[in-house]
């Protein structure tokens, strides 16, 4: 188990990077406060720019970007002052910062690959590293008092429960990986970027439903047609963005919706498995796809998860258990500057 104290009014800077599967943001934050004008995004050098490469090249790729982007950024304005860095990682890891897995980085199985060592030898600050959503715990860990599951819906899919002040994960790493619980047997289901096949991940995120949605419109071209996605995408499915798909969405766009609701089954699913395994009552939704599409995310969410049924549960108390996150993309920015201010000791004379 990781425990996640309560966030401290640490003064100091801390130089901050959120690495995902589709962007890096780097960011500097100060007393637990992410100062919005030094946020920095580049797209992320990984399987979404070269999915030609093999996994060990865009492993190479994505740690040489990370690792030149926080130099340069400590050497800009935005590092003058900052004593530590934090790193968020979207993939699980050892409690010593060694990523065991990062599908939506490098696709399918590789080694290993230590990343807290890699980066304290090639910049001057000490260096901290953990898995993107246990950062994101530490935001929310001050304002959710009761216990709670976070989930991100974006390039795929991944959680963490949080419950009595410790995370739930060992320190191999295991745990807080939803997205790859296999929900659909067939042989031909849709294949995961880890490798495997009919995992969460592929079906319920922001990937998952942009390729439903493109399958879809090729099964249906009439359908497409009528829709609000044909026109930004050119009347052609291979057009179709995400964009576009959770514009359609919050427009109630029957075509895009009747998608999104067949990929949200497996997810309310998911959700139930969790409440009936363990009672978590709290569910708090973020990431770039939840997070474009909105409100409409968790009432249709919701949908499936009343026609499923929540043993104990009125309806009303079934969807109240389904909220979005902050609407912003700083989740593990602000939480990983947390983690950092806990494990620094304060100087002599500063108080929490």
């Amino acid at each position: 188990m990781t425990t996640a104290p309560p966030p401290t009014q640490d003064p100091r800077a801390r130089v901050v990077a959120d690495l995902g599967g589709t962007t890096l943001r780097l960011g500097r934050v100060t007393g637990g406060v992410l100062d919005p004008g030094s946020v920095r995004r580049v797209p992320t050098e990984g399987i979404g720019r070269h999915p030609g490469l093999s996994p060990r090249l865009l492993q190479e790729k994505v740690v040489t970007q990370l690792a030149d982007e926080l130099d340069a950024y400590l050497r800009s304005p935005h590092g003058v002052g900052a004593d530590a860095v934090g790193v968020s990682f979207a993939g699980p890891m050892t409690k010593d910062g060694t990523v065991l897995a990062g599908p939506t980085l490098w696709g399918s199985a590789a080694a290993p690959l230590p990343v807290g060592a890699l980066l304290e030898r090639r910049l001057p600050l000490p260096v901290f590293v953990a898995n993107d959503i246990t950062a994101a715990a530490w935001r929310y860990a001050a304002t959710e008092p009761e216990p709670y599951c976070l989930v991100t819906i974006s390039s795929g899919i991944g959680h963490k429960v949080f419950r009595h002040g410790e995370i739930l994960v060992d320190d191999a790493g295991h745990g807080g990986e939803i997205g790859h619980w296999r929900v659909d047997a067939s042989e031909d289901a849709v294949p995961c970027e880890c490798g495997g096949r009919g995992h969460l991940g592929a079906i319920a995120s922001g990937r998952g439903v942009l390729l439903a949605t493109r399958r879809a419109a090729t099964a249906d071209p009439e359908g497409f047609a009528a829709s609000a996605l044909a026109g930004p995408a050119g009347r052609r499915p291979g057009g179709i963005t995400n964009e576009a798909i959770a514009a359609a969405l919050r427009a109630e766009d029957p075509f895009a919706t009747a998608v999104l609701n067949d990929c949200l089954l497996p997810l309310a699913q998911a959700v139930n498995c969790v409440f009936t395994a363990i009672g978590v009552r709290r569910y708090l939704f973020i990431g770039g796809f939840a997070r474009a599409v909105g409100p409409r995310f968790v009432r249709l969410l919701g949908d499936h998860l009343t026609r499923l049924g929540c043993f104990g549960l009125s309806e009303q108390e079934t969807r109240d258990m389904l909220a979005l996150g902050a609407d912003d993309d700083d989740h593990s920015l602000i939480g990983v500057a947390r983690m950092v201010d806990h494990a620094l000791p304060l100087p002599a004379g500063a108080g929490r």
